[in-house]
């Protein structure tokens, strides 16, 4: 059966910060979404872009050589192989476009690592 999917209300699944949940499949990638707070860690991802959409909240994304700052209906995208950390003041729900398989810290390896998240 078709059905539509609001990413809003797929967030009271979501318990942990940091722990992205994949909403959907397109072609190769995989949409998830997750709620944000505090720092991330410093990580890139070297063969792939990352998208990143803020559907409610505010949050930066930190880069070396300067920030870029989200609020509600912003997107960016970060280059395959820039350096970022996402960061979020107050509490931020975030949709990501990556490709399926993508680990949310790149290489680095940490408390923060996701390397299966679950579908919601």
């Amino acid at each position: 059966m078709k059905k539509a999917i609001n990413p809003l209300e797929k967030f009271s699944n979501i318990s942990e910060y940091w722990s992205p949940v994949i909403l959907g499949k397109l072609n190769d990638y995989h949409l998830k979404i997750a709620k944000i707070k505090g720092e991330f860690v410093w990580h890139d991802h070297k063969e792939t872009d990352e998208l990143f959409l803020v559907l409610e909240g505010n949050m930066k994304i930190l880069f070396r050589d300067g920030d870029v700052e989200l609020k509600a209906g912003e997107l960016f995208v970060v280059p395959a192989g820039v350096e970022h950390k996402p960061v979020a003041e107050n509490e931020c729900k975030i949709l990501l476009i990556e490709p399926a398989g993508t680990v949310n810290t790149g290489n680095t390896k940490s408390g923060l690592t996701r390397e299966n998240p679950a579908w919601v």
